[in-house]
């Protein structure tokens, strides 16, 4: 079973970028559609942006497109979303995933994949 372990969280202002990765271990990586997801304080788990097996493919939720950027490296096994032009409605945990089907269309809900790491918190600043 493949790993996921996520970093590059932190302290961000407004206005400000920043990059989070995703390293996966163990396990396939290249024949998966790979996502991130944030968590809120008290609110559910929610999609932000997902890239198919191939990188060829993204998808974003509406409220980061044009500010956000996945992307993947499957000779690394490593996934990236570059987050710019930061607000502090960016504040949350943010989760890599692996969806369960390979090669499968990218999905948009947290069931869809089976797959976590643990998470990697940003804060926004105003």
């Amino acid at each position: 079973q493949v790993q996921l372990m996520e970093s590059g969280g932190g302290l961000v202002q407004a206005g400000g970028s920043l990059e989070l990765s995703c390293a996966a271990s163990v396990g396939t990586f290249s024949t998966f559609t790979m996502a991130w997801f944030l968590q809120a304080p008290g609110k559910e788990r929610r999609f932000v942006a997902a890239v198919n097996w191939s990188g060829r493919e993204t998808y974003y939720t509406d409220t980061v497109k044009g500010r956000f950027t996945i992307s993947r490296d499957n000779t690394k096994n490593m996934m990236y979303l570059r987050m710019s032009s930061q607000t502090p409605e960016d504040t949350a945990d943010y989760y890599c995933a692996r969806q369960a089907r390979p090669f499968g269309s990218p999905r948009l809900r947290p069931h869809d994949y089976n797959t976590w790491g643990q998470g990697t918190r940003v804060t926004g600043s105003s």
